[in-house]
This record gives structure tokens, C-alpha cells and sequence, in this order.
């Protein structure tokens, strides 16, 4: 059936015409079922091309006059979403291919070309465009949603929050209504790699591993994948490859590993139907993975496993958990200090033996760490460093001390992230810091640290909040006290000078008068008077 096919017609543009001469000589085309309908020198002349022949792949120079690759594909995709972009690029245009790979490339090689690198290439896109034809009547129940509303709309679903799309009817006969088991992707040590990256670079991690999953799913049966948080991806697949679940999820760690270098770990839920069950099959993924900070090393865990190895039901304390994730989200350290009290007092009552209290106080931390992960405000936190701590413990009181001190300490720090975001929250905490040390003799260089701000920011921000310049609120600051005690007090003038942070009781009195347009002894008589 494959040979009656059409073949699928692909574009050549580079500005070498030795390099066209040799692809079109040393490829297989016929083999690979593929035809070259086409040449140009430049992206101009492509542009022309594409109208013409209408390509499903192009093999094009990244670098080349008039028009480059780039600008090429950039021009071409919105229209032809499905058109297949393979660069070639020098050793010294990486970034030029990357930049590419980010647009939506579908991959890229160096020169001198490896004609055999570019054959396996081709089969690859072949095999891209061989799956988008099979799913065209599928992918037409969907044409309404954007990509981005779907996932959006699965993820609704996988946190329990129907409501926003009941409208979609036309789920109800979706793949999701037969049986399917869902399966957690998640980056190991997600805090340590984005403390590490920037901004820019975990953006291109983030979607090198998504373009890896991807692919991996068009050949591997997946009936969706979606990201859910940073560093987490869910995959969703037919029952009929329960069988091969943890062959699966080694596959999946094994491509990741491969391909991006990163290490991560897979939570396979049992299966299900329907779309409604995507909020209960998710926790039983997700809870999956708890045992990869038993194991220690990234692996594959099965709900089912996980659910076996304990040899007793125990009550988890939903309720004490959702309570804390709320202290947390808040910032409320008492209130987090208080249920960490209730969680020792729920452990004592159901009268656990150690492993099964560890066990429950790991699954409970790995809850409110990853809450931290939510808020942006972890640095270089190390949970594995806590469940170092709390494996070396023999006592609950230790063990919960350990809790207590490991989480107390992060909401402090994520206090201290929150106001240094808040800039109003900054000023307030310096003017408190003022008001309590204005005697002193206080320098601008001991306010910023306690603001842990540089000094031109600081005087910016405080005169932006405040209205006053640091030197203009700490006068402000003294001269309020001393018409407090020069009102309240018998106090000699002389000695009101150094109570409000002036050695020279002359100098006082200068910039008491120029505050007040008085001298301080006439203001005191002046509100004797009136007394």
C-alpha cells in the first residue's frame, strides 16, 4: 500500500551549489519516499518555491544571503504548521541552530554534511509525517481547541476543576473514555538545575524536553501528553499497554537521559476511564514517585508497587495537609509551626512504628517542598538533604524537631523573598528601623544592608515609597522625638540633643529652628504657656 502512496516532496535551499549537487546524488530519495521538487539559492527564491511545489519537508543552509534559514521557516511556519524544517549549519553557527530548534525546527546537522546522519534523519520525518496522516480524522474533533487549550483543558481535569469546560460535550466521546493509565514524568532535582539555569535557558530545557517526549509518544502509543508543573509532564496511555508499563517508563527515562542529559523519574498510575478520572489517577502517579527518595537513584514506580509494600492501611491526614499547604502559601509560620505540633499528635495517636511514621512525614514534606517550588522563592534547598537528617533520627521528638526547624528556616527565607519583591514592605521595615535607632548615629551604608539593598537602589526606592530622603526622615524622625520630650519633660535643652542622636547641642538647636522656626527653648515655653 506504501509504494501507491504519493510521495512527500522536499525543498533544497543552500547557496553552495556543490551542496545541492551532493544531496541530491548521495540520498536515497526513492528508497525513503520522498521526491525533490525543488532548489533555490536563497530564502527569497524559496519563498517562491513553497507557493510552487507546496513542500512537506525543507532541507535548508541556516545561514545564506537576502533571506536566512530562520527568517525562512519564521515567514512559512504560521501558514504551514506542518512543514517539516531540517537545518544544516557550520560549527560556529550553534546558536543560530538552537534559536532554530526553539522556533519549531524539527533538527538540525553540521557540516560537513554526514549523509548517512541525514538519511536517518529523513526517515524520522517520514515517519512524523506518516503519523500526522493517520491522525487527520482524529485531530479534526479537535481543531476547535489551540494546543494550549487543550492542555489547559487536561490539566483542569487533572486538578479536579471540570467546571471551567463543561461546555466541551464533545469530550464525552473522547480517547479518554476507554480504559487508560496516566503516566508522571519529573525532572530529579528540579530546584538544584533551575538555580543553576537562566531564564532563558530553563525556557530551552523545558522544551527540549518537551520536543523528546513528544516524539517519543508519536511512535510509542501515548494518547496525550501535557506539561502540568515546572519540571513535570503527564502521559496518558491505552490500557492495552498495561503489560508494559515499567518498560515503558524506562524507556521514557532512558530517551530523556539520552537526548538532554537529564535524569528524571516516572510515576505510573493504574488504569481508569474517562476524562473525569484524570484528578484521581494523577495523585496515585504522583504518590508514586514518593518511593524515589527510598530507592535514591531515578526510577520507574508503579502504583500498584507502591500501594502493595505497605503491610497496613494507614489514615493519611488529608485534611492536616491542606492546612499546611495553606500556611505555607501565606507565609503563616505559626500557624505551620502549630499543625507540625498536630501532625506529632496524629502519628503518636495512631501509634505507628517508625517506618510507616518516616514514611508518612517524607510524603507530607515532599507535598509542602514542592508548595515552595510553587511559590518561586526556594534557593538551593536540598530535600534530600532532610530525609538524610530524618533517616539518621530514632525518636519522633527528634525526628519532628528536624521538620519543624528544616521548614521554619525556608518560610523564613521565603519571607525574606517575598519583601525583598516588596518594595513598600522594604521601606516600611527601614522606617520601623529608623524610628527605633534614630538616637544612634546611623550611616546610609547600615540601613541599605538592613534593607539588603545597594545604596543608590535604596535612596531611589525610599524616596520613591517614603516621599522622604534617608537624611530627611531620620531629621524628621529626631525632631518628632524632641518635641515629645521638650513638651512632656523638664529635660535641660542641652540634654535633649544627644537623646535624639545630636553630640552638639548647638548644632541641635540649628536644625531644630530651621524644622520648627523655633529654638527649642522657645518651643518649649510656647506649649508650656498653652499647657
Amino acid at each position: 500500500m506504501k509504494e501507491q502512496q504519493e510521495k512527500y516532496k522536499v525543498l533544497l535551499v543552500d547557496d553552495e551549489p556543490i551542496i545541492l549537487r551532493s544531496l541530491k546524488v548521495a540520498i536515497p530519495w526513492d528508497e525513503l519516499g520522498l521526491s525533490i521538487v525543488g532548489e533555490a539559492k536563497n530564502g527569497e527564491a524559496a519563498l517562491q518555491q513553497i507557493q510552487q511545489t507546496a513542500p512537506h519537508i525543507i532541507i535548508s543552509d541556516i545561514r545564506m544571503p537576502v533571506i536566512d534559514g530562520i527568517t525562512l521557516m519564521k515567514e512559512v511556519l504560521p501558514r504551514s504548521a506542518k512543514l517539516i524544517f531540517i537545518f544544516i549549519s557550520g560549527y560556529g553557527e550553534f546558536e543560530y541552530a538552537r534559536e532554530a530548534l526553539r522556533l519549531g525546527a524539527f533538527d538540525y546537522l553540521l557540516k560537513p554534511i554526514d549523509h548517512d546522519e541525514l538519511v536517518e534523519m529523513l526517515k524520522r520525518a517520514r515517519e512524523r509525517l506518516d503519523r500526522q496522516k493517520e491522525n487527520e480524522q482524529l485531530m479534526l474533533s479537535v481543531q476547535t481547541l489551540s494546543l494550549l487549550a487543550r492542555e489547559r483543558m487536561l490539566a483542569e481535569f487533572t486538578l479536579g476543576n471540570p467546571r471551567p469546560l463543561q461546555h466541551l460535550a464533545w469530550l464525552e466521546n473522547s480517547e479518554l473514555e476507554g480504559e487508560y493509565f496516566m503516566a508522571v514524568v519529573r525532572l530529579d532535582d528540579y530546584a538544584a538545575l533551575t538555580a543553576q539555569w537562566s531564564a532563558e535557558e530553563k525556557r530551552l530545557w523545558l522544551f527540549a524536553v518537551r520536543n523528546i517526549l513528544e516524539e517519543w509518544s508519536l511512535t510509542n502509543g501515548a494518547l496525550s501528553i501535557f506539561p502540568f508543573y515546572n519540571g513535570e509532564w503527564i502521559l496518558l496511555f491505552p490500557a492495552s499497554l498495561n503489560d508494559g508499563k515499567r518498560e515503558l517508563g524506562e524507556q521514557l527515562i532512558a530517551g530523556i537521559k539520552r537526548y538532554s542529559k537529564l535524569n528524571c523519574s516516572v510515576g505510573i498510575s493504574r488504569s481508569t476511564s474517562g476524562i473525569d478520572q484524570l484528578s484521581t489517577v494523577y495523585p496515585l502517579a504522583s504518590q508514586a514517585l514518593y518511593q524515589r527518595f527510598y530507592s535514591g537513584q531515578a526510577g520507574v514506580f508503579l502504583e500498584e508497587e507502591t500501594a502493595a509494600a505497605g503491610n497496613r492501611e494507614v489514615q493519611y491526614p488529608k485534611e492536616l495537609e491542606l492546612s499546611l499547604i495553606e500556611s505555607i502559601r501565606t507565609l503563616n509560620m505559626e500557624r505551620m509551626l502549630t499543625l507540625f505540633d498536630e501532625m506529632s499528635v496524629f502519628i503518636e495517636a495512631q501509634s505507628l512504628p517508625q517506618p510507616l511514621a518516616e514514611r508518612l512525614m517524607i510524603e507530607m514534606s515532599v507535598v509542602l517542598y514542592r508548595q515552595f517550588e510553587h511559590l518561586n522563592t526556594h534557593n538551593d534547598w536540598s530535600i534530600e538533604g532532610l530525609f538524610s537528617k530524618l533517616n539518621g533520627l530514632g525518636t519522633l521528638p527528634d525526628m519532628m524537631n528536624v521538620l519543624k526547624t528544616t521548614f521554619r528556616d525556608w518560610l523564613e527565607q521565603s519571607h525574606k523573598t517575598a519583601a525583598r519583591e516588596d518594595g513598600r514592605s522594604i521601606i516600611e521595615k527601614v522606617q520601623r528601623y529608623i524610628e527605633s535607632n534614630y538616637h544612634k548615629d546611623l550611616s546610609i551604608e547600615e540601613v541599605s544592608e538592613v534593607a539588603d539593598l545597594s545604596i543608590s537602589h535604596f535612596c531611589t526606592l525610599f524616596k520613591q515609597i517614603s516621599g522622604y530622603t534617608f537624611l530627611e526622615f531620620v531629621t524628621h524622625c529626631r525632631m518628632e522625638n524632641a518635641k515629645y520630650i521638650l513638651r512632656s519633660s523638664n529635660v535641660k535643652v542641652y540634654q535633649v540633643a544627644p537623646l535624639v542622636g545630636y553630640q552638639d547641642p548647638r548644632y541641635f538647636t540649628q536644625v531644630f529652628k530651621k524644622a520648627t522656626g523655633k529654638t527649642p527653648t522657645e518651643y518649649r515655653e510656647e506649649h508650656v504657656k498653652q499647657a
